[in-house]
Formats: C-alpha cells, sequence, structure tokens
C-alpha cells in the first residue's frame, strides 16, 4: 500500500504529460466559431487616419472610406482580419490580392490594432486589394467577431450572415478547395 503512495505522483505526472501532449495534436485552426450562420456583428469603424480614398484624404468616418456591418449585406463577400505587424499577413496578402482582383470575391478588410502609419506604409508596398478598410485600434470589434488572432477571414452571405471562417493564413489550396466552391453556392443560393 505505501509502495503505492510513493507511485501515485509519478503516475499523476505521466497522466498530465499525456494529457498535455494529445492536446498539441489538435490543430488551433479547428477552433469552432459560434458566429457560423449568425448575423454579422453590428459594428462601424473609420478608416485608417490618413488613408486615401480615390484620391482624396478620408476624413476617419464609418461609410467614407471605412468600413461598417451594413456595407457586407448584399452580395457574397470576405472579411479579412490583418495587421501590418503580422507575419502570416504578408505570406497571405498575394492571395487576399488575387481572391480580390482575379476571383470576383469583394474583401474588405479590418486593420487590427495597428500603428497608422504603418499600416498606410505596409498597404503602399504591399498593394491594397480591399473594397474597404475599418481601422479597428483598440480591438473591439475583433472580440465582437470572435478573433483569436491575426489573420482571419469570414466569408459573409448575402444577408450578412457569417458562413465560414479561416483562422490563420489563406492559401491558394484553402482559396480553391473552400473558400471559391462556398462563393459559388452562396451567390446560387
Amino acid at each position: 500500500m505505501r509502495r503505492l503512495l510513493y507511485l501515485l505522483p509519478f503516475l499523476l505526472f505521466i497522466g498530465v504529460g499525456v494529457a498535455f501532449f494529445l492536446g498539441f495534436e489538435r490543430d488551433p485552426r479547428d477552433i469552432p466559431s459560434a458566429l457560423i450562420d449568425k448575423p454579422a456583428p453590428t459594428f462601424e469603424l473609420p478608416a485608417i487616419p490618413g488613408q486615401m480614398v480615390q484620391g482624396q484624404p478620408v476624413q476617419g468616418q464609418p461609410g467614407a472610406g471605412g468600413l461598417s456591418s451594413a456595407r457586407l449585406a448584399g452580395d457574397v463577400t470576405l472579411v479579412n482580419v490583418f495587421a501590418s505587424w503580422c507575419i502570416p499577413c504578408k505570406a497571405e496578402h498575394p492571395v487576399i490580392t488575387r481572391l480580390s482582383r482575379e476571383q470576383g470575391v469583394t474583401v474588405y478588410g479590418i486593420n487590427y490594432k495597428d500603428k497608422p502609419e504603418d499600416a498606410l506604409t505596409w498597404l503602399s508596398r504591399n498593394g491594397n486589394p480591399y473594397a474597404a478598410i475599418g481601422a479597428d485600434q483598440d480591438g473591439r470589434v475583433s472580440i465582437d467577431w470572435g478573433v483569436y488572432g491575426v489573420p482571419e477571414s469570414y466569408l459573409i452571405d448575402r444577408k450578412g450572415r457569417i458562413r465560414f471562417k479561416h483562422v490563420g493564413p489563406l492559401t491558394p489550396q484553402v482559396v480553391e478547395e473552400q473558400i471559391l466552391p462556398m462563393v459559388k453556392h452562396l451567390r446560387q443560393g
């Protein structure tokens, strides 16, 4: 009996180790979203301070170059949460650009907790594929969307409901196998 008492801490340590190891096998992109098939959160975000739209400075008001939930209804769109300091965002940027410019999907951006000058420099350097960008400088709107980290992307249907969420950078494979078929389906349905 005493022997068993000495073995108990060892067995407990092994059990915790196994549970910890099994937790690493989970893919963090498989985090379920409670917002799937629900309306996108109601929000209004101003444009990135200093942002130009059609050669004119934006006054920092939603709807004047910024982004609001009202803009998401009417067509199938993709909302991409990004930041200039995000390394995976830079990796996915050519995919977002191709999706917007070559594959006919309207893409909106939510710029997450970014310094305006850094975001503008990043967009100038890498190109701006977004139909509109909202500056979420304090991260509150992103919290309402259920953002765990950047980048994250959400496919929105014509009625403004979230139909798909992707955590992490979009890849050509994700676009071809998941996003584009769902866009086609949602546009037909």
